[in-house]
């Protein structure tokens, strides 16, 4: 069992600078839940940190100078032991705050937080208590630091149990967490690395996709240029991510600005790949050589996308340091999914009514390419609704994060999955000196055209018969020059 630590305990003093996965308390507001009042401290995956020396400040109103108050405590417990918070006497109504029924049974001291220790986690729940002196209207939390001997998810709560504190604020202060290898949550830090291993990845697909691009560059047509743009903003937005994790595992302190630069060329990257998608789907430069009326409406939808994307996706990550699983509001979700399923069915409406041209007019090298591309779109639809059922039932039973050590893998799955579509695509549509076959053409030498041309060379003539009725005679088929190509005078038989 390895030796780990949690700082709990912050500071007050203006101008102080500490380094820890920081978090920041400034006029939080104590809101009731049983018969406690409550302010969430942090939750964090804690493998090990380091001791740190600081405070906490509480403020109360001025009308209760005059006299002394009750505790003012607050609480570090892991996940597992959230069942050693609170009882109740007889088997009644489940309280947070030691009532005088349970005080009377000699259970806990009436006006403190009712807990009990661990039998696996020696030392825990662990409890920090401070009160307002008569004539002050600040109380400062003393600092620790407490060594964890046991591995998870632990959280911090700051309680009051006396209701005429009900209108006391946390002043100011921080906690300061600390891992092993830096200041990441325990749930983040296989992050970093794994957006260390996708900017790597994409660097590769680069040099490959790049490599072809300077090669045949006079081969390339507009949907390569579309597919390059998305390389490009992939490897920009993997890249920013790493070093969003980087900085703060270095410092501490979740760096807003590199945070949302990563967070809008993702959503710029998911966006311009949904609508390269889509555009495909169409056949834009490929049986069309523009998108005519629906340029608008793809536009709209892209915007769209984009906006409720951006939204969701700052919500969720700008500032964020909590370990714990991203729970951004139901209504920025919604619109995000609904986006996303209308995008799926566009497309593959749009895929048919491209493969049914393709066929009728056997324009045979473009339709085994959108074979295969919709094969592939296919797959991806299809574990993507596989996924987002394990993730729901994953998350449902999930509720406290118990599993934060196996809760990174939700994120960069959705980041391998459009990796691996993107490296399809690329595949498919590399530039190399054939390149412009898959390109729309006006050409008439297309096979359709061939045959359809060829039929035009034979004109039906007529001749008199037995029934005085004319039936049809070739004519001959004459060059350039004048002269007929051979003897095509020659009477049909039926």
């Amino acid at each position: 069992m390895s030796s780990l630590f949690l700082f709990s305990a912050l500071f007050s003093i203006a101008g102080l600078l500490v380094e820890g996965s920081v978090h920041e308390y400034k006029g939080e507001k104590f809101v009731g839940r049983g018969n406690a009042l409550v302010v969430h401290g942090g939750s964090e995956g804690i493998y090990f940190s380091r001791p740190s020396s600081n405070k906490v400040t509480f403020r109360r109103p001025e009308d209760l100078h005059n006299f002394t108050s009750g505790l003012v405590q607050a609480i570090i417990f892991e996940v597992e032991d959230r069942e050693l918070i609170g009882g109740s006497a007889y088997g009644g109504q489940r309280a947070i705050c030691c009532t005088p029924d349970l005080a009377k049974l000699d259970a806990c001291t009436q006006g403190e937080i009712i807990h009990r220790p661990s039998t696996t986690n020696p030392g825990f729940p662990y409890v920090l208590t401070t009160s307002f002196s008569l004539d002050k209207d600040m109380a400062i939390l003393p600092s620790r630091s407490i060594e964890i001997t046991k591995t998870g998810m632990y959280n911090l709560y700051f309680m009051i149990c006396d209701p005429n504190l009900k209108d006391v604020v946390v002043e100011e202060g921080k906690t300061i967490w600390k891992n092993p290898t830096g200041y990441l949550p325990g749930r983040m830090a296989p992050l970093m690395n794994f957006y260390a291993f996708m900017s790597i990845s994409f660097v590769i697909l680069g040099i490959f996709w790049f490599s072809q691009y300077a090669r045949f560059w006079k081969e390339v047509f507009p949907l390569q240029n579309c597919i390059t743009l998305v390389i490009t903003l992939g490897m920009f937005e993997m890249a920013l991510w790493y070093f969003d994790y980087a900085e703060f595992n270095e410092t501490g302190v979740r760096p807003t600005g590199t945070t949302v630069w990563a967070v809008t060329f993702g959503t710029v990257k998911r966006t311009v790949a949904r609508l390269v998608i889509l555009i495909v789907s169409m056949g834009y430069g490929v049986v069309r050589p523009t998108l005519g009326g629906l340029t608008s409406k793809v536009l709209m939808l892209g915007g769209t996308f984009f906006l409720t994307s951006e939204v969701l996706e700052l919500v969720e990550n700008v500032g964020a340091v909590s370990d714990i699983s991203g729970k951004a509001i139901l209504f920025l979700v919604l619109p995000v999914a609904l986006l996303d399923a209308f995008f799926i069915l566009w497309v593959f409406k749009s895929l048919s009514a491209t493969l049914n041209k393709l066929q009728a007019r056997r324009m045979m090298v473009k339709l085994d390419i959108y074979r295969k591309f919709t094969n592939a779109l296919a797959v991806a639809v299809v574990v993507s609704v596989g996924w987002i059922c394990y993730e729901l039932y994953f998350k449902s039973r999930d509720v406290y994060n118990e599993h934060w050590q196996n809760a990174w893998v939700i994120p960069a799955f959705w980041q391998f999955l459009s990796f691996s579509l993107l490296c399809v695509i690329c595949a498919l549509w590399a530039p190399s000196q054939n390149s412009m076959r898959y390109s729309y053409s006006d050409d008439t030498n297309e096979e359709f055209d061939k045959d359809e041309s060829s039929l035009r060379l034979i004109k039906p003539a007529s001749y008199p018969t037995k029934d005085g009725l004319h039936a049809p005679e070739s004519r001959p088929v004459t060059n350039s020059n004048g002269a007929t190509d051979g003897d095509t005078g020659e009477e049909k038989t039926a």
